[in-house]
């Protein structure tokens, strides 16, 4: 029986090799929800909910509105036991991947790819996107935009005036620029750098 822990080091070794460049954020608060992944591509936002063998569908249909609201794409990764009732629970844009294991190892099985997700309408979608980023990140798109600060403004402002000047195909990847960028590590320092501006 494969469980969440089992899937997960297996699962990101095989998305890097299936994306050129790439990027794995894990434990993602979306809404409501915890987005077990969110994977960064040079021009989208990739959401992956696992259930493994030891989980169930329970939350699955509240889950699905969160990660359609922010994200481009989405997979749901199942384990085998769930794999033949996976495209049940999830919409039909929604990618399927199936965990198998396997003696020398666990084996992934592309169920179904997904297609863009056009559930969410396009301007709450980007909205939310851009509600991902810190504010110093907001601040590097306004600068690399040519944009006013707007320093004493809220996050919300800012996130509107961006969505109104800068073109949106050119913000999806200046989006995942930022998050290909970005430091936990240095976090605090970042944040306080940008409050003393």
């Amino acid at each position: 029986m494969l469980r969440d822990q089992d899937i997960r080091e297996p699962l990101f070794e095989f998305l890097e090799d299936k994306f050129d460049k790439i990027r794995i954020i894990e434990e993602k608060q979306i809404a409501k929800s915890r987005a077990d992944v969110m994977v960064v591509l040079p021009d989208s936002l990739v959401g992956i909910e696992i259930k493994s063998d030891a989980d169930t569908y329970a939350r699955l249909e509240r889950q699905v509105k969160d990660y359609n609201r922010f994200f481009d794409f989405n997979y749901l990764v199942v384990g085998s036991t769930h794999a033949r009732h996976a495209a049940e629970h999830v919409p039909d844009f929604w990618g399927i991947i199936s965990a198998e294991e396997l003696e020398a190892g666990i084996d992934f099985l592309v169920l179904r790819e997904p297609s863009e997700n056009k559930r969410a309408q396009k301007t709450y979608k980007m909205k939310r996107k851009l509600s991902i980023l810190w504010r110093p990140e907001l601040a590097h798109l306004q600068e690399i935009n040519n944009m006013p600060k707007y320093k004493q403004r809220s996050k919300d402002f800012v996130i509107n005036k961006i969505m109104e000047k800068v073109d949106w195909n050119t913000l999806h990847s200046q989006i995942s620029e930022e998050l290909f960028e970005r430091d936990y590590n240095t976090i605090n320092e970042i944040i306080a750098k940008y409050k003393h501006k």
